[in-house]
């Protein structure tokens, strides 16, 4: 059986409350005895990703890889950082690869969906979403992520069912509304351009 490094635990749990730099300390101080820890590369990957540090987070996932190529987390967290940074040609190579090492993951499916609508392959990316959001049906930035492609392809109807229920889940989901009124508004427009051109 596979045991996880105690203070990667450690590190992770003070991940989750926010509280990356001290994070990326503990994985650091792992790295000092094991420079091969793939795990405290990830988690300093992932910590970074956090802080917006993308450069650093960079760096730091490619000694991922480097030290195992079959890692899908590390595959998927710089697939991730470049879909962050619009580089979304190199996120779609990345995340497919973190598809095929670990398949039918739906945060993986929606970060791939994400940066393949994004990288011209529009009709790709929704499928993959809905297929994430089959997956997880109740999950907030899958259902969003969705949204935002429906509403960009002018499916009002679908965007505004997925919205809406990103609300009944999360009520305070500030994007989730914004994007609900941006919906409720293009559609009007649309909706008076298409009675003009008829007329």
């Amino acid at each position: 059986m596979f045991e996880i490094h105690p203070l990667i635990e450690e590190a992770d749990q003070l991940k989750n409350d926010g509280r990356h730099q001290e994070a990326i300390k503990i994985c650091e101080k792992v790295l000092t005895d094991n420079l091969a820890c793939t795990e405290a590369y990830e988690e300093i990957g992932d910590n970074y990703l956090s802080l917006r540090e993308y450069d650093k987070a960079q760096k730091a996932l490619k000694q991922a890889i480097k030290h195992n190529p079959s890692s899908a987390n590390a595959h998927y967290l710089l697939g991730f950082v470049h879909s962050c940074t619009g580089d979304f040609t190199i996120s779609v190579e990345l995340l497919e690869v973190a598809d095929e090492l670990y398949p039918n993951h739906p945060e993986i499916l929606r970060c791939l969906g994400w940066s393949m609508y994004h990288d011209k392959q529009k009709a790709r990316g929704v499928v993959l979403l809905e297929r994430a959001l089959f997956l997880a049906p109740h999950d907030p930035l899958i259902l969003n992520d969705l949204g935002v492609c429906h509403l960009n392809n002018k499916t009002f109807e679908r965007a505004s069912d997925l919205f809406k229920k990103t609300l009944t889940i999360e009520p305070n989901n500030e994007k989730a509304k914004e994007c609900l009124n941006a919906v409720q508004f293009f559609k009007r427009e649309y909706d008076k351009l298409k009675r003009k051109k008829k007329r």
